[in-house]
């Protein structure tokens, strides 16, 4: 096997890893935005035209559940199993869904969120357990 494979697979590792803890953090950070929303926040505003409105309580329970969910898939990823990388997956792709719909409420929050996401993606699809 060729030394650039190996270099590679262990940034791929290491990024997995460091993608379950941002899982982690991220979901923490979903968990108590959502505990904001459902508070009713004077930080969170979206304007009187957005098609995707909802309340702000919808929106709360919403983050708060995802954010448990992430959580629990951040930590199983640490294992590096096949069904924790495939949740992980999954996960990530409703999480980024959830924060485009979410953007006009708190943008460069949302796009935090999306970008960190796109990480983890792309550290659980590159990483081969096998190989390292």
């Amino acid at each position: 096997m060729s030394e650039e494979i190996l270099v590679k697979q262990a940034l791929a590792k290491t990024a997995t890893l460091g993608g379950a803890v941002l899982l982690v953090t991220v979901g923490v950070l979903e968990f108590l935005q959502g505990i904001s929303a459902i508070a009713k926040d004077d930080l969170i505003v979206a304007g009187p035209e957005y098609i995707y409105q909802l309340n702000l309580t919808a929106w709360g329970w919403i983050h708060l559940v995802l954010g448990v969910i992430i959580v629990a898939v951040g930590v199983m990823l640490f294992t590096g199993s096949t069904w924790a990388r495939v949740g992980a997956l999954v996960i990530c792709g409703i999480s980024i869904v959830v924060n485009f719909l979410w953007l006009p409420y708190y943008p460069w929050w949302a796009i935090t969120i999306i970008a960190l996401n796109v990480f983890v993606i792309w550290a659980v699809v590159t990483w081969n357990p096998d190989i390292i």
